[in-house]
């Protein structure tokens, strides 16, 4: 039996979608692949390999990737939008793409105040898309 692909998508690709998608790779067993894009991709944001860490993740493997990295190339089950940016920007023809779903969280990384601050609001949104994943995977 295949793998679902899930393509968690956002903006630029640097803390979201990335947590997703090392969630789901670590919790979707044998039935799930996971990928993560952006629309306009930048370094993954250097708190988000932190509080990764601290969960005892290592993003190292992963990089930011774009879109059309994977538009028409490779068949997703499921496109999970995970920012509100996002959602209008998407494709609303997406070739090779099967269920999209809106999981909407604040962006940490346009979160201001101390190191320390923007630390907890990075925990806040990981804690809250493992959660996420979690249900998701319950559901299914």
């Amino acid at each position: 039996m295949s793998k679902t692909r899930v393509l968690f998508l956002c903006t630029g690709n640097t803390a979201r979608s990335q947590m997703a998608e090392a969630f789901l790779r670590a919790q979707g067993g044998d039935d799930y692949e996971a990928f993560s894009a952006g629309f306009a991709p930048r370094e993954i944001n250097p708190l988000t390999v932190r509080v990764m860490e601290e969960r005892g993740f290592d993003l190292g493997g992963q990089h930011a990737k774009g879109l059309s990295e994977y538009l028409g190339k490779v068949h997703f089950g499921f496109l999970i939008n995970m920012c509100g940016r996002a959602e209008p920007e998407c494709p609303k023809t997406f070739p090779g793409m099967g269920t999209r779903l809106d999981w909407p969280f604040e962006d940490p990384a346009a979160f201001e105040g101390t190191e320390e601050e923007r630390l907890e609001k990075f925990r806040e949104v990981r804690d809250a898309i493992e959660r996420r994943v979690q249900e998701w995977l319950a559901e299914r």
